[in-house]
């Protein structure tokens, strides 16, 4: 039997790990609450009841950053849970802070790869919605290839979403934006809820960076697609 030399293909990443230091206060919150606000991928199929204590509806964000819009989510929409993933741990540690100085219990996350979770982690039709907020643009041609709405991962994320379920979408870049109506409008099993873009929903809440961008003349395109199958 012939040995393969050949190297193995890297995965191509939608996302560059930064650097940059943590904190005090996002240092002591990481250590002080991952045991109870942190979730594993070594621990296997995310299980609701046993983590929330409850059965609600569940919503996930991919690459929340420093997490002030998604604590802000948790806070209006106490009904459902919340599941966050975001790579950079200064994040992490921001969020855990925020979530336990306003008392959330509704809340947790993953410190690792979102589509490590979403394969190894996350159960086929369980999300009520997914959430991919200002995903890094890659704006150089040449680097598209890198963002992270392709359609592999759309179908990913359509096999991990309730029927019915949404994929809430919302760029600051206009090709970038194109591009995500293009790959989901051709994906099978969505339905696209808006004629086009959609208007802002009020769940989204709307970020400085957002208002920033705004006084400049920047616009925000959102996108609302449904699984229907």
């Amino acid at each position: 039997m012939e040995e393969n030399n050949e190297p193995k293909r890297r995965a191509i990443r939608s996302f560059v790990l930064r650097g940059g230091r943590m904190t005090p206060g996002q240092l002591k919150a990481f250590d002080k609450h991952w045991q109870q606000q942190g979730l594993n991928i070594g621990d296997g199929t995310f299980d609701p009841l046993a983590v929330f204590g409850r059965e609600a509806p569940l919503v996930l964000e991919i690459g929340y950053g420093m997490g002030e819009s998604l604590i802000a989510m948790a806070e209006c929409e106490v009904e459902k849970d919340f599941i966050g993933i975001e790579v950079h741990k200064p994040g992490v540690g921001r969020l855990m802070l925020l979530a336990n100085e306003g008392g959330l219990d509704n809340l947790r996350t993953y410190n690792t790869d979102a589509i490590d979770v979403l394969n190894q982690c996350i159960a086929d039709n369980s999300l009520h919605r997914v959430q991919l907020y200002f995903p890094d643009p890659w704006h150089k041609k040449k680097h598209n290839k890198r963002r992270i709405v392709q359609p592999e991962f759309v179908e990913l994320v359509r096999r991990k979403l309730q029927p019915g379920g949404l994929f809430h979408m919302a760029t600051d870049w206009e090709n970038y934006a194109e591009q995500m109506l293009g790959v989901m409008s051709a994906a099978p099993g969505y339905k696209n809820q808006a004629d086009g873009f959609a208007e802002r929903p009020e769940w989204r809440p709307v970020t400085k960076f957002q208002n920033r961008g705004e006084k400049l003349g920047h616009g925000v395109w959102d996108l609302l697609f449904e699984r229907i199958d």
